[in-house]
């Protein structure tokens, strides 16, 4: 594999509903294979009666606070004014008041309007926001708050808006938008197939509500333990920042970011973290890395078919142990009774390895991946983990 393919061979499936052809591109240039399934979709509120009535209480009455969480809903909530006639309105009411911006896409927003925040937070979390307010006190004060969404069981962040009003606030929730499932959950449940079957090497979440749906969703399905089981092993879970990674991360399921939370330092991030988890296997003389969706060999990538696939991972699970044919045969897809399927299926492994002294016969009991020594190199992402 050469320098500027440092992903070849490697599978990363992309949950995220907006940017995502940006950011597969971003992938896919540096080697890799992307399976894109959104786990959410973004409902707009342009239409609803409910910011409609918010927005004249604010024009009528401006709040002494406004909390802008998202980039897109602040945009979205001018857009939405703007339609109504009322955007010039609406920016008056808000430059009256202080402006609080949770991250950089907010605060990109409000500049991008004319106006300019008062403050925001380094973690460019709502957590820090709130403890901001109250740490300077909100009792009597109103306070606008542009919601960013459903909270679910699954996003470990308390009710904004309650908790303010908990402490003595008038608080006006501005809902500007929310996250919804897929309509059609059929991706997103070939993604947690892939996930729980180590069929992907790594998952990438660009937003909480994102992780809160593929969880929502394994939970229904009822594959919920087996996705954490696999990102606690061998798939790795890359988030865009710590706000993304929290639900993940309050269920012991370990996290990589980047050290801004951007797009493009995702991408960054996964072209330098997956191949510090490939596994390293010498066997029969040739270094062989199992991946998600292939094997290299040598530095090359083979493609395998399912039977063979399937069966370089049992072997691979535990390098160097004897694998019985039974076990063997309990692997391949279809399953069967018949043991010379074994014999058949790891003939071809070894013809689509290109490495035929890697996997040997053990007579009598089996096969095993013919270990050199002290060639076996596990790390974080390896299949033995699992």
């Amino acid at each position: 594999m050469s320098d500027d393919m440092p992903l070849a061979g490697f599978t990363v499936g992309i949950t995220a509903s907006r940017r995502a052809e940006e950011f597969a591109t971003l992938l896919t240039r540096r080697g890799a294979d992307v399976v894109h399934a959104p786990a959410i979709r973004i409902i707009p509120l342009a239409d609803d009666r409910e910011l409609e009535r918010v927005t004249q209480q604010i024009i009528s009455d401006p709040p002494e606070v406004v909390v802008a969480t998202t980039g897109i809903g602040f945009r979205g909530w001018l857009e939405a004014a703007d339609g109504w006639g009322e955007a010039e309105n609406l920016g008056s009411a808000l430059g009256s008041a202080r402006l609080l911006a949770r991250g950089p896409k907010a605060k990109g927003a409000i500049r991008a309007a004319d106006l300019r925040e008062e403050w925001s937070p380094a973690s460019e979390s709502s957590a820090e926001v709130l403890e901001h307010l109250l740490a300077e006190g909100v009792s009597g004060k109103r306070i606008a708050v542009q919601l960013h969404g459903a909270t679910t069981e699954w996003e470990p962040i308390p009710d904004f808006c309650q908790v303010l009003r908990d402490a003595g606030a008038e608080v006006i929730a501005v809902p500007v938008y929310r996250w919804e499932p897929p309509e059609d959950p059929t991706l997103l449940d070939r993604m947690i197939d892939a996930i729980a079957s180590a069929g992907i090497d790594a998952v990438s979440f660009t937003s909480a509500p994102a992780v809160a749906s593929m969880l929502m969703r394994a939970d229904k399905t009822g594959d919920l333990g087996d996705i954490l089981d696999a990102m606690r092993g061998p798939v790795a879970a890359m988030c865009v920042g710590p706000v993304t990674s929290a639900p993940l991360e309050a269920l012991n399921v370990p996290t990589t970011a980047p050290a801004r939370a951007r797009l493009g330092a995702l991408a960054r991030h996964i072209v330098d973290e997956l191949p510090q988890r490939a596994n390293k296997i010498q066997a029969g003389e040739h270094e062989i890395s199992i991946r998600g969706g292939c094997v290299v060999v040598d530095g090359e990538v083979k493609q395998l078919p399912p039977a063979a696939m399937s069966l370089i991972r049992t072997l691979g699970a535990s390098p160097g142990r004897v694998v019985s044919r039974d076990e063997l045969l309990a692997s391949l897809p279809g399953g069967g009774g018949d043991t010379h399927a074994v014999e058949t299926a790891v003939a071809r492994l070894r013809a689509c390895l290109g490495a035929p002294k890697a996997v040997q016969t053990v007579v009598k009991r089996g096969y095993r991946l013919a270990l050199d020594p002290g060639g076996y190199v596990q790390n974080p992402g390896d299949y033995a983990t699992r």
